[in-house]
């Protein structure tokens, strides 16, 4: 099977236009409050960012192919992920986030999947909590509170 076909996929609705909602994701300022600890700048197309969990001491870079604002942003990491931003009639924003281009073995593909999965949804319901109620849960954070390096 081909690994391309493997996609860890995540989605919520945010109570928010989606202006606040895209701005969230490609301005740290605001992503450092539900994500990672620190960037060394806003999503840009064309540009490298380096992305720190702190609590975590991981770094990664992150390689930015489009920017569409307001609806769409694709990143690389070790795999490719894509935002989707859908405007309802309602002014509330429903994020799609996919992440695909896995490679390894059988096992290694599904652990990542799982992994992505469980990862963008902790993001999502950290940016719902945030964006609605200005409350940070620290999920990413506290998913492994007995990391150690």
């Amino acid at each position: 099977m081909n690994p391309q076909t493997y996609s860890a996929k995540a989605a919520m609705l945010i109570r928010k236009p989606v202006s606040e909602v895209f701005e969230a994701f490609i301005n740290p300022e605001i992503t450092t409050k539900f994500w990672f600890t620190q960037s060394s700048g806003r999503l840009e197309a064309g540009k490298s960012v380096q992305w720190d969990w702190e609590m975590y001491h991981h770094s990664i870079t992150v390689d930015v192919k489009i920017i569409e604002q307001d609806k769409r942003i694709v990143i690389e990491w070790p795999t490719t992920v894509e935002w989707i931003f859908t405007a309802r009639e309602d002014n509330t924003t429903f994020v799609s986030i996919s992440d695909s281009g896995y490679d390894g073995t059988m096992d290694e593909i599904i652990a990542d999947v799982r992994n992505s999965t469980e990862g963008f949804t902790l993001v999502l319901a950290g940016l719902k909590a945030y964006l609605e109620h200005t409350i940070q849960l620290n999920l990413v954070a506290d998913r492994f509170p007995d990391f150690e390096p």
